[in-house]
């Protein structure tokens, strides 16, 4: 819930809520991809943008405001 979100953000625990919100929520093709890196051995692999950020968007958008996405580069 909500308040078990903000407990891991107080405690500083931003991997285990990156995962927590995404590939173990609705990242239907994260999902996939992790499971076959974990079949496969591989320790790191890429995390998706979640469904429910796409709905955002998209109602941002009903709204008429102009969302741009912009890949960063680390």
């Amino acid at each position: 819930g909500e308040m078990e979100v903000w407990a891991l953000q107080a405690y500083g625990a931003a991997y285990t809520l990156q995962e927590m919100l995404t590939v173990k929520s609705d990242d239907v093709a994260g999902r996939s991809k992790v499971y076959e890196a974990i079949v496969r051995g591989e320790d790191n692999f890429e995390i998706g943008i979640p469904e429910s950020f796409n709905v955002l968007t998209k109602e941002l958008k009903a709204l008429g405001l102009n969302v741009d996405m912009k890949q960063s580069t680390k």
